[in-house]
């Protein structure tokens, strides 16, 4: 089959790999008919390389079609119509049972000191072949995969994988009081769909920021106050407080993560830590501060004192210093951590329909045969095009 393939920074390649097969009794094979590029797959693009092989298969937001099952899967059949969750979880262990599936007991990399494992996301996450290609083996055949139904287009169902889970939990998280206030940190598929799901939850006000015009205009047709943070040189802060009568927000909510823009310096440790040897560069990345910590910063400053911050953006260096003093001075409060997909699974639903309340039917903004998904990368990288959220057709 062919397959998304990292081999090196920057460098992800379309090549031909074997096909995956049944490897145990639940399993089941999915033909790949939809599968999105997320910010994440960024991370692995730009800075984890320490923890890829050249020929791991990226990707982790997948829907398709069963085309086998395993021996004993009652699930679902042969011909059914599936959304793949990103993190791959028994649904029943102790944790998933507590709707904790990123934590899953059965299938934590405890080699690394990992969570949960996850579709085509490194070895700290346990380096399972990911979706970005033709097919793919999905374990825990009866309890892992998500039914939909026939009908719909594909795009209406297969954010399901992350982006709805993942911007649900973050809004979640940020525990938002009826009629109040959130600031969202980064307008790129997470935080623009949280966005979203603010307004859909009852939140009065819902203020973006970015960098990127083609984003802060998306997000206004939506609703949102869209601060551009390059017309605030010393972070976005007062404008936020001048638009919540001085406080800030009730929450603020970062999606961005590691990569934040405007830190010259662990920007800097990024790129060498890229072109560093992997025994040189996983220690560096394990136990330095390598992290760009400018969104998360920001959020600190911009939410009212005993708020919320709600971190979705994911981070890497465990030594990243963070201002403790000030956290505990405002008393906020702070949630985090990879998204337990099926935990907002039937939340979600009811929200999916013909009506499209979210505009998931028309959330992606470019669709592109697999072959063009190294193009893809580099654009969405990039930042061109008004590339905000890329589908990948096999």
């Amino acid at each position: 089959m062919r397959a998304l393939t990292w081999q090196g920074k920057r460098d992800v390649r379309i090549e031909e790999v074997p096909d995956p097969r049944i490897e145990k009794p639940d399993d089941i094979i999915v033909r790949v008919t939809s599968t999105g590029i997320c910010g994440s797959d960024l991370h692995l693009y730009e800075v984890f390389g320490p923890y890829l092989d050249p020929g791991d298969i990226l990707g982790h937001e997948t829907m398709g079609m069963v085309v086998e099952t395993g021996p004993e899967v009652t699930g679902v059949a042969v011909g059914d119509r599936v959304v793949i969750p990103f993190n791959i979880s028994c649904n029943t262990c102790w944790m998933c049972r507590r709707g904790l599936q990123s934590q899953c007991e059965t299938t934590q990399v405890t080699s690394m000191g990992s969570g949960a494992a996850l579709f085509g996301y490194t070895k700290l996450y346990g380096q399972v072949p990911g979706g970005q290609a033709e097919y793919l083996r999905v374990p825990f055949g009866n309890t892992l995969p998500i039914k939909v139904p026939d009908g719909p287009p594909d795009d209406r169902f297969v954010y399901l994988s992350d982006v709805l889970p993942t911007a649900w939990q973050a809004v979640e998280y940020a525990d938002i009081p009826p009629g109040g206030s959130v600031t969202v940190l980064g307008l790129g598929p997470i935080g623009d769909m949280a966005t979203r799901i603010a307004r859909l939850r009852g939140a009065e006000q819902v203020i973006g920021v970015d960098l990127v015009d083609a984003r802060l205009e998306r997000a206004r047709r939506h609703g949102v106050t869209a601060l551009d943070l390059g017309e605030h040189d010393k972070g976005p802060g007062d404008a936020v407080r001048d638009l919540t009568q001085g406080r800030g927000s009730d929450a603020v909510i970062d999606a961005v993560g590691l990569e934040a823009h405007g830190a010259p310096v662990a920007q800097a440790a990024q790129w060498a830590t890229g072109l560093l040897p992997d025994k040189l560069a996983r220690p560096l990345m394990e136990y330095a501060g390598v992290d760009r910590l400018g969104a998360l910063l920001t959020g600190i400053d911009a939410v009212r004192r005993g708020g919320t911050l709600s971190i979705s953006g994911v981070y890497g260096g465990a030594a990243s210093p963070l201002p403790l003093l000030t956290m505990f001075d405002k008393q906020l409060q702070v949630r985090m951590g990879q998204a337990n997909v099926w935990r907002w699974i039937d939340d979600i639903r009811p929200h999916l329909t013909d009506d499209d309340p979210l505009d998931v039917d028309g959330f992606a903004t470019h669709h592109l045969p697999l072959r063009e998904g190294p193009a893809a990368y580099a654009t969405f990288q990039a930042k061109e095009d008004g590339m905000v959220k890329t589908l990948l057709k096999p």
